[in-house]
């Protein structure tokens, strides 16, 4: 039952966040500037491609519907590998965003003054420990 319902909340954190990634895709503005790293207090001058912000869209929906088959709403046979190994690797992924990658990005960055390091440190860091702290229980806990 516990697994259900955190499978499901995971699942709606997927399908919110693939949500805003196409809002963004189709020329949504809001939240924009504090979702790319820059570099000290410069203005945001990189550019994301749209095909990325739509693969990241559709996997982050991907990872949801992942979640919704593991509360067992939807029923699919994966091969065994996938749900062996498949389960772990999203809350991995989310762990490891959440440490960082020493510079940008997570826990241990070392740019802290800007817009998004602000926001990332406030919402990102948590949000992405969250989900992985989620997914490692909805395993363990069975």
């Amino acid at each position: 039952m516990i697994t259900t319902i955190l499978s499901i909340i995971l699942c709606l954190i997927f399908v919110v966040l693939g949500g805003f990634h196409f809002y963004w895709l189709f020329g949504g503005v809001w939240g924009l500037r504090k979702v790319i790293p820059t570099k000290g207090n410069e203005k945001n001058t990189l550019a994301i491609p749209k095909f990325a912000t739509l693969v990241v869209g559709l996997i982050l929906v991907a990872f949801g519907l992942v979640y919704l088959i593991k509360s067992g709403f939807i029923s699919v046979q994966f091969p065994n590998w996938i749900t062996i190994y498949g389960y772990w690797f999203i809350p991995s992924i989310f762990i490891l965003r959440a440490i960082g990658e020493f510079k940008y990005v997570g826990y241990f960055k070392k740019i802290k003054n800007t817009e998004f390091s602000k926001a990332d440190s406030k919402i990102f860091s948590p949000l992405c420990l969250v989900i992985g702290i989620i997914g490692i229980l909805i395993q363990l806990i069975k």
